[in-house]
């Protein structure tokens, strides 16, 4: 009876084995027993199948795609990213998150297929370029819903955001173009990755006008005095207030918004549409609600998304929906149904959850799949994240100027941002808290050592920690350079924290070091 059981579902064991050494790449599917087997062999295809529809629509313009940018051929990499994010689960858990890879995947593909359909450097007559409004990557997409006869285009997302997520080796040539240039090797590699995109002309020629914005930080800021360059198109400014808590700034806050609004009609043509906006900002809201309901299960004793894809689904969404993609609502209502009857069953979301952690600072973009390994090697699972975190305020769906005042505070608390900007308390303070609600023992500490913006927190971090008695593990990364942090080195920081500090053995053997140098 047991052996029957075993081979509808079986529990995981020995992942390290199916690793290609160095390539981090599958020797062959790992065998889940026959039910999510087979599911994990659809949901594959599915990928594939997605892929190749984006092909399809666009097959000229696709071959010209890969063959001038770079960035491009990253994105063949998607499966093997996805079979990083699902590695071990089992049950609702690998549904669950293969229908939030899902609803990463379709928009993206999407958006690519867009791009290369669109790009004046192979369509020069093309009409919908001009119909596009370029936006700074972690500029949200709700303005854009009163502009139903256009498209918003975030402009880093597709070339260097996302590919440096599915290919860690994507983000060092165009490093190492901007440092040519004469910019510090030391600066934030985001930015820099960015610059290095504009500078090798390897951004998709799309755009009537373009929005951008001082956030989250002032290397964003130097950053878009490449990209605007390269594009040469009309460029406004929103200047959003760092000091977002105090009420005196949100006045200004909203002002800022309204001459946004006022930019685009006069260089598009096209008017403000409060219908189409409000019509939108309800299906917003209705995917904040499924959002908040995520987080409520994943207070309790039996929380049900504890990999990486709950932030990377969270942040996606939350910068590119806008309210305007109803797919993204059709997948909340089915992984919400799945989480609640998995819940209602105490079903537990992993093989063995020994710490309730919290992720907190920014994650490495060619690392995003840390969180997984954290729960098949130790069973540390990450029941909530400095990402996830960033700003749920309902919409006013009736009141023009409620409305837009929300607009203008979701946009002082976007990512990277809601914690790093208005006082110590909004990164410190909030951290503690969260660990209260999430009944969390652990904290996984990023320090990205690009980064200058919380240098003078660390020893109050820690001393705090201890205070708490809460096990609070540092890891440094690079944020988008995996030559300066390795993501072997950022495992090994933890290996020595859970061996020595802790004296725990860990859940899996073969995962506790192994070379994935060269994997995408």
């Amino acid at each position: 009876m047991i052996k029957l059981k075993e081979l509808w579902r079986n529990k995981p064991k020995n992942l390290g084995k199916l690793h290609e050494d160095k390539t981090g790449l599958l020797k062959h599917r790992e065998w889940r027993g026959i039910s999510d087997t087979l599911y994990d062999y659809y949901r594959w295809l599915i990928t594939w199948k997605d892929m190749a529809v984006m092909v399809a629509k666009a097959p000229v313009s696709t071959v010209k795609g890969i063959w001038n940018y770079r960035w491009m051929a990253s994105y063949l990499s998607a499966p093997a990213w996805i079979d990083r994010h699902t590695e071990g689960l089992r049950g609702p858990q690998l549904r669950i998150t293969h229908l939030h890879m899902n609803g990463l995947v379709k928009p993206t593909t999407d958006m690519i297929n867009f791009l290369l359909a669109n790009d004046k450097h192979f369509h020069p007559n093309s009409k919908w370029a001009d119909r596009t409004v370029n936006v700074d990557e972690i500029f949200s997409s709700e303005l854009m819903a009163g502009f139903p006869n256009l498209k918003d285009n975030h402009v880093s997302t597709i070339p260097i955001f996302l590919s440096s997520m599915v290919d860690q080796n994507i983000t060092p040539p165009y490093l190492d173009i901007t440092e040519s240039y004469g910019v510090p090797a030391d600066v934030c590699p985001l930015p820099s990755a960015e610059a290095g995109v504009a500078i090798n002309d390897d951004y998709p020629m799309v755009g009537k006008c373009a929005i951008t914005c001082n956030m989250p930080c002032d290397g964003s800021v130097m950053n878009s005095a490449y990209i605007d360059r390269r594009f040469n198109i009309p460029t406004h400014v929103i200047n959003v207030p760092l000091r977002y808590t105090e009420d005196e700034v949100q006045e200004y806050a909203v002002e800022e918004v309204k001459e946004c609004i006022k930019f685009i009609e006069e260089q598009t043509g096209e008017k403000f549409n409060w219908q189409s906006f409000f019509a939108a900002m309800k299906k917003y809201n209705k995917q904040l609600e499924y959002e908040v309901q995520k987080w409520e299960v994943n207070k309790t004793d039996y929380p049900q998304m504890t990999g990486a894809t709950f932030w990377l689904y969270r942040l996606f969404y939350f910068h590119i929906s806008g309210g305007m993609d109803y797919r993204f609502l059709k997948i909340d209502k089915k992984v919400n149904k799945l989480m609640m009857d998995a819940y209602k069953k105490h079903t537990h979301c992993s093989k063995e959850m020994r710490h309730r952690a919290i992720v907190w600072s920014c994650p490495a973009n060619y690392y995003t799949s840390l969180a997984n390994w954290l729960e098949n090697c130790w069973g540390v699972n990450v029941v909530m994240d400095m990402e996830t975190m960033i700003s749920y305020i309902m919409y006013d769906t009736e009141d023009k100027e409620r409305s837009l005042a929300t607009y203008a505070k979701t946009l002082q608390r976007t990512t990277m941002r809601k914690h790093t900007k208005g006082g110590y308390q909004n990164v410190l303070d909030e951290l503690w808290r969260i660990c209260d609600e999430y009944n969390a023992d652990t904290v996984i500490m990023y320090n990205q050592i690009s980064c200058k913006g919380m240098d003078g927190l660390n020893g109050i971090f820690d001393d705090q920690a201890r205070e708490r008695n809460i096990n609070f593990i540092w890891v440094d990364q690079d944020l988008m350079d995996p030559r300066t942090v390795s993501r072997r080195d950022m495992r090994e920081q933890i290996n020595k924290y859970m061996t020595t500090v802790l004296q725990e053995e860990p859940v899996d053997p073969t995962l506790v070091d192994f070379d994935d140098t060269m994997a995408w």
